[in-house]
């Protein structure tokens, strides 16, 4: 029976390997799974039905409702808009990836429909945002914006000149549909508020299939091959644990 620690003592290695491996090979498709499983897992409610909730829950909920907002944010090209997330970045000649800007500009709104409104600040918003990003590559060349051009400057007298730029946008508009993941707060009887989760509210402008299918990424069968090492990895760390106890 002592000769079966060591097979159980490289059971664990392996499994430790295999939970490693698949939790490499997931991370690199990009999926965001706790921001999916969070989104997906809550029970979805109107906001006029919140009030109506007794007790309020004690779990986070997805919430379902129009904007309504005074003072949106104005783009140039007369977009109207309760968020706007934008992130640029260059590419340095050892292949990382350096932020110039990272701008997040937000506003207050109201989450509505026809039977009640909740109030929600979309600076309180984890990330990502759930909608669907304006993605550009280029050169760096293409960067026109005075910061994006002094940062360059900066790096290109530190002797790492970039060699290629890329941003990300990402927009809430106020004639969105959005799912809200936050917290139901019962201030008084029938009065409730929405306040973020820990980790922030997740605002997705799209719809739950859609917002799952954004969130898995764009390496799907990265993701699936990755869960499928850490599920064999999590077998063979509980069968190595079972066999020590029984028979070491």
């Amino acid at each position: 029976m002592t000769d079966f620690v060591p097979m159980a003592a490289s059971g664990l290695l392996l499994a430790g390997g295999l939970l490693l491996g698949g939790f490499l090979l997931a991370r690199s498709s990009g999926a965001r799974i706790a921001l999916g499983r969070r989104l997906a897992g809550a029970r979805e409610h109107r906001v006029g039905d919140l009030a109506d909730l007794d007790p309020a829950p004690g779990r986070p909920v997805r919430v379902v409702g129009r904007i309504r907002c005074p003072d949106p944010i104005v783009t140039a090209r007369d977009d109207r808009l309760v968020a706007l997330h934008r992130d640029v970045e260059v590419q340095l000649p050892d292949g990382s990836w350096r932020t110039i800007e990272r701008l997040r500009i937000t506003r207050r709104f109201d989450l509505w429909d026809h039977d009640g409104s909740l109030a929600i600040d979309a600076a309180e918003a984890a990330e990502p945002l759930v909608t669907l990003p304006h993605v550009w590559r280029g050169s760096v060349d293409e960067l026109t914006d005075e910061g994006h051009v002094a940062a360059v400057e900066r790096l290109r007298a530190e002797g790492r000149p970039p060699v290629a730029a890329r941003s990300a946008t990402r927009m809430v508009s106020v004639v969105e549909r959005l799912l809200v993941l936050a917290r139901v707060d019962a201030t008084a009887p029938g009065v409730v508020s929405l306040r973020p989760p820990p980790g922030g509210l997740v605002i997705s402008t799209l719809d739950l299939p859609d917002a799952m299918r954004l969130l898995g990424g764009s390496g799907r069968g990265r993701l699936i091959a990755g869960s499928v090492l850490m599920a064999l990895g999590a077998l063979v760390a509980v069968a190595a644990l079972l066999g020590w106890l029984l028979f070491g």
